[in-house]
């Protein structure tokens, strides 16, 4: 993701655009996560729902198991379809879409 920023966000690498959290990933006990902030509006099955927000994830538990193809769809999308998580304590909790194509 040549035009975003990283850092290590609660102890786990995230890739931001504007400052708006986009995909990160976390090792847990038994897989990786990859989570999407705004997954949700994807409209993609293999990603599954993650908290109260719009966030979606997938696991893995093997390199084998990565859907090359489709990880680059959803990399693409997380750039063209956003929520505003930026903002999300200014706006005490409610989530505005900041763009979709």
């Amino acid at each position: 993701m040549p035009d975003a920023d990283n850092k290590i966000w609660h102890r786990h690498p995230v890739w931001f655009l504007d400052g708006n959290p986009i995909v990160g990933y976390s090792k847990l006990k038994d897989c990786i996560r990859l989570l999407f902030w705004s997954g949700q509006s994807f409209n993609e099955p293999s990603l599954m729902p993650e908290g109260s927000f719009k966030a979606a994830e997938t696991r893995f538990t093997s390199v084998d198991q990565i859907p090359v193809k489709d990880l680059g769809r959803w990399l693409k999308k997380s750039t063209e379809i956003q929520w505003d998580y930026k903002n999300l304590v200014k706006r005490r909790g409610r989530l505005e879409k900041l763009k979709e194509l």
